[in-house]
């Protein structure tokens, strides 16, 4: 299984948000500290304000802060809503030109590993990932003061 960046990069914003707290924060500190581009946030931003994930502030003190509870936000669900395609191979595309598929064991094979992997991102929520175990280590390794 391969994630897209634009859902890795909407995994790193939570985990950034959540770690910073209340404070609101920039998409240019969260670019700067994962050394990622700003404008591939932008879009990354703008989608997790439309999903209820974060919320906005606009003005000069402006930036976003989480708008659910880390525990409240379920990693698959949010694989789910920010990957635009789960088709790990041809078949499962509605454009499925192969033409073996009606006899194929492929389709099976993969669609339960589908299942598997997401049923397992399932049980994890953004809470699970900054646990407090590892929240001294993310603040430092973020550069969050």
């Amino acid at each position: 299984m391969h994630i897209t960046r634009y859902t890795d990069y909407s995994l790193r914003v939570l985990v950034y948000l959540a770690v910073q707290g209340d404070e609101l924060a920039t998409i240019q500190q969260i670019a700067d500290s994962y050394e990622i581009s700003k404008n591939h946030l932008m879009k990354v931003v703008h989608q997790l304000n439309k999903k209820g994930y974060i919320e906005t502030v606009r003005g000069k003190k402006g930036g976003m802060r989480l708008h659910m509870a880390p525990e409240d936000i379920n990693v698959g669900i949010l694989v789910r809503e920010t990957e635009q395609d789960l088709s790990v191979v041809e078949c499962f595309s509605s454009r499925n030109a192969c033409r073996i598929t009606p006899v194929c064991g492929l389709k099976s094979m993969f669609g339960e590993a589908l299942t598997a992997f997401l049923e397992v991102l399932d049980r994890y929520t953004l809470a699970d990932i900054i646990n407090d175990q590892h929240r001294p280590q993310l603040l430092r390794l973020l550069q969050i003061a």
